[in-house]
């Protein structure tokens, strides 16, 4: 089937007061919902218009070249979302915290405590110039912190290279375009993402992290 834009796995105003229902409305029914509508317009009548969207992105550089920068851009976006809406959830049900587990235990070996990794994790999405992502990826059974602009991300490392960052599976993301916090927080990304910490869903993180590391 082609792509179709994923329900929301909470309602929209369930992560306030840190990410406004006006913003999650916009953000998911506007942005997220164009991203699927343009990657199914790209690849309709390709052996692709059915793929799993993360056989795309990991096949990128085989997508034909006179819509491969459609694909990258709208299948990217859509990928990202999927992922950002469900490494989330309210705080009343289990939003914010801190990792348990093997996942903390790997956050704490690859950047010394879970402080030092929220720290670099902060650092990463301020230093994003423009509109990306910032990544926490399991690489080789251990994790990395890396970003990427637009909507790139770490799956398309063989297709496009360094821009794609640490090239690993991501099991961690966070929107940094103007998008996903102008409503409420300006031109303010720290406290954007002092903000979104509130709302991670360190369960599902970890249930990735088990998953691509196993």
């Amino acid at each position: 089937m082609p792509f179709s834009l994923p329900p929301l796995p909470y309602p929209k105003e369930a992560l306030e007061p840190h990410i406004d229902a006006r913003t999650m409305d916009i953000h998911h029914g506007k942005h997220h919902n164009a991203y699927v509508t343009n990657a199914n317009k790209a690849l309709e009548g390709t052996p692709w218009a059915t793929a799993d969207v993360e056989l795309v992105l990991t096949k990128l550089r085989e997508i034909p070249e006179k819509i491969r920068g459609a694909v990258r851009n709208n299948a990217g976006g859509h990928w990202n979302h999927s992922l950002f809406w469900n490494i989330m959830a309210p705080p009343s049900n289990g939003g914010g915290g801190a990792p348990a587990g093997n996942l903390l235990a790997a956050i704490n070996s690859a950047f010394g405590s879970f402080d030092d990794f929220k720290e670099k994790f902060a650092a990463a999405a301020a230093a994003r110039f423009g509109s990306g992502w910032v990544w926490l990826c399991a690489v080789n059974k251990t994790l990395e912190i890396c970003s990427t602009a637009n909507q790139d991300n770490p799956l398309m490392h063989d297709a496009i290279g360094p821009a794609a960052g640490c090239g690993g599976m991501p099991i961690l993301g966070l929107d940094v375009w103007e998008h996903a916090y102008y409503l409420n927080y300006q031109n303010r990304r720290p406290d954007y993402v002092t903000a979104w910490w509130n709302v991670v869903n360190w369960s599902k993180v970890g249930e990735l992290f088990t998953k691509a590391t196993s």
